[in-house]
């Protein structure tokens, strides 16, 4: 009979871990491509910066 108690635990508390795990595994992924992106996208924005101070010095006039 205590066996079946813990069996019976295991296999109620099974699936609320699993999907919790799964849940966890999909939000770290899409932060971590967030953050990702987020780096590619300064680098561009840095280069792209670099690229418009290089064709226009900051002495000239208009």
């Amino acid at each position: 009979m205590v066996e079946e108690f813990w069996a019976n635990a295991v296999w109620s508390l099974a699936p609320t871990v699993l999907i919790g795990l799964i849940f966890w595994f999909v939000m770290r992924a899409i932060i971590r491509s967030d953050r990702t992106e987020r780096d590619a996208y300064s680098r561009i924005e840095a280069e792209e910066r670099a690229k418009f101070a290089r064709e226009r010095p900051a002495n000239s006039t208009r």
